[in-house]
């Protein structure tokens, strides 16, 4: 199942053919290429938007080549849609007006760990598990952990401020971005932020560019915030009768004053798709929670997770991992999820909604109804820990997408009743920008196209994403 394009004016040929013609002159026919094949693979991302397929891929290596390529393009008036890996899930790599693909994925480069003053100097084309090996080797951290993080770089990260399963504990992208070099169309270069923790200097433009979904500039070179390495790691497997009775463990352990560096709910749909990778968990289970704890005195902790999670008597079992060969398959379990649960049925939208903590149950239960009222069948797991969850709607048939997207509307409506957000890490891009006003007013919204016109004034810099526009065709 795939969703149209937002309306959008496409570029005029002859402009796109100057481009071209000067892009190839001045870059080099090595970075740029038109061929059939790349234009169509950069056409899409991981989620289900349509895009327009690009008039060309750009394949930058520099910063002076991301550069070059923004001024040519606002000369010619030829739009531009920035990519790192791909991996987004609301399409914001998706060029939905044509133009160029800009991909960074040959700046790769680790430029620095500073071991000193706990800071890593990286480019927006390195892989996110690249980054962690890295700095583990050195006895450092990079907490964020987005699911695709073997996939997914860095550059992206920014763009969307990911999260992942480590963020109840250390928060997500956004608490790692120090300072940025960005570039704006048109091929000015811009430096921001720091490489010191305290800093308040002028406006933080950093952290308006971080979870800009590179609508506002290219990120060139990206300066992140390392911790040390947690000394001890443990994980534990909590199984329940129902998921109602696993978020109310959450409540629980929150209420022990304890803080998981993960706290993962899945529900009983999901828990069938774990089964059906060969992983064997007990039939009697309905929900299950995935924890991880980090620091000094994890035995101690273990002690107190164990007894809030068992309080109640609603627990059926609860296991910890003996070694790191079972957390680490454990944990490959959960980041195939995604991937599993696309084979239960032909299509498959995944919603990244949050909702406050003690409002888990209220949502649960919201999700059900919505599903009995549109008939529409439905899975769900995430990040309990900060009541961000991931409400995946299956179906079969393509009559059925009425009702599915009658499910979808319910479940952001619902999200906004509860005072929850509509996303907490796959940010807005197509797939959600028809909802914005949902949660935010029209003197908000406005005020951040005002943003975005200081930035990009002819609006050629990834059109499309974050603002509804309304849908249209290539």
């Amino acid at each position: 199942m795939l969703v149209a394009p937002p309306q959008v004016r496409l570029p005029a040929r002859d402009a796109v053919d100057r481009a071209l013609a000067e892009l190839d002159r001045r870059l080099g026919g090595s970075k740029v290429d038109t061929s059939e094949a790349a234009r169509s693979a950069h056409a899409v991302d991981d989620s289900e938007a349509i895009g327009c397929v690009p008039d060309v891929v750009v394949h930058a290596s520099s910063r002076d080549d991301v550069a070059l390529t923004l001024e040519i393009a606002e000369r010619h008036g030829v739009p531009v849609t920035p990519r790192a890996g791909g991996t987004g899930r609301t399409g914001g790599a998706v060029p939905v007006a044509g133009g160029v693909v800009l991909a960074s994925q040959g700046m790769n480069r680790i430029v620095e760990i500073d071991r000193q003053n706990l800071v890593a100097v990286v480019q927006p084309g390195l892989v996110t598990a690249n980054l962690h090996e890295a700095v583990e080797a050195e006895g450092l951290f990079y907490p964020p952990d987005p699911n695709s993080l073997k996939t997914c770089m860095l550059g992206g990260n920014v763009a969307e401020n990911a999260g992942g399963p480590r963020a109840f504990k250390y928060g997500v992208t956004r608490e790692y971005v120090l300072g940025l070099e960005t570039c704006l169309m048109g091929g000015r270069v811009l430096r921001s932020g720091k490489r010191t923790i305290k800093g308040v200097t002028g406006y933080d433009v950093t952290a308006l560019l971080v979870g800009s979904e590179g609508t506002l500039g290219v990120f060139t070179e990206i300066t992140l915030r390392l911790v040390p390495n947690p000394t001890e790691v443990a994980t534990v497997l909590a199984l329940f009768h129902d998921v109602r009775a696993a978020a109310d463990a959450v409540r629980r352990v929150v209420a022990a004053r304890l803080v998981p560096r993960c706290l993962e709910l899945m529900d009983a749909s999901t828990l069938g798709a774990i089964r059906a990778q060969g992983v064997a968990i007990d039939p009697r289970a309905g929900a299950m929670l995935l924890v991880e704890i980090d620091g000094g005195g994890v035995d101690d902790l273990l002690e107190r997770l164990g007894a809030a999670l068992t309080e109640g008597g609603t627990t059926l079992d609860v296991v910890a991992a003996q070694d790191a060969s079972q957390r680490a398959r454990l944990w490959e379990a959960r980041r195939m999820l995604s991937p599993a649960t696309r084979k239960l049925a032909k299509y498959k939208l995944s919603e990244d909604i949050v909702v406050p903590r003690s409002k888990l149950v209220d949502l649960l239960t919201e999700v059900d109804r919505i599903g009995e009222r549109t008939g529409v069948r439905h899975l769900t797991y995430g990040h309990a820990g900060d009541g961000n969850l991931h409400v995946n709607f299956l179906w079969n048939d393509e009559a059925e997408r009425p009702a599915v997207d009658l499910a979808i509307d319910g479940l952001m409506r619902a999200t906004i009743a509860l005072g929850g957000t509509l996303t907490g890490e796959h940010g807005v891009g197509v797939m959600k920008a028809q909802y914005l006003p949902l949660e935010q007013s029209a003197e908000l919204i406005g005020v951040q196209q005002d943003l975005k016109r200081v930035f990009d004034p002819s609006g050629l810099l990834n059109p499309g994403k974050i603002f509804p526009t309304g849908h249209g065709a290539c």
